[in-house]
């Protein structure tokens, strides 16, 4: 069961991924930098045209559809600023995930050549 996992280690450019783990963070950071400064966004000209076409609604039910549509947008900025902090959390982590995975790897290479050296020591106790 280890055997697939270690070729898919072995597959994937850890090089690649170190490189762009900063790149990915730094974008995630961005967006959730620039969800928090924008503001609301107007609603689109198609909308307002389908709305034209109606009878004029009374003040009561504008005052509504308003308080309905105004709630609607604070849900929808909560959920994209939950979604970027999301984000920017896997970033984050993705970032962590890959300086640990090359700390291992270093750790690996290191262990390989003390192994080496034991078994090349031990080679030459035996034939002396």
């Amino acid at each position: 069961m280890a055997i697939p996992w270690l070729l898919a280690l072995k597959v994937i450019p850890w090089g690649d991924v170190i490189e762009h783990a900063p790149t990915v963070l730094k974008a995630a950071r961005k967006l959730m930098d620039r969800q928090k400064a924008e503001p609301a966004t107007h609603p689109s000209a198609a909308s307002t045209m389908t709305e034209l076409s109606e009878p004029v609604p009374s003040m009561g039910e504008i005052k509504n559809r308003l308080l309905a549509a105004q709630m609607q947008l604070n849900q929808q900025a909560d959920m994209q600023a939950q979604l970027s902090q999301t984000l920017a959390e896997l970033a984050e982590q993705n970032a962590r995930l890959v300086g640990a995975v090359e700390l291992l790897r270093l750790r690996t290479r290191v262990l390989l050549w003390v192994v080496a050296v034991l078994a090349l020591g031990l080679a030459w106790v035996i034939w002396r």
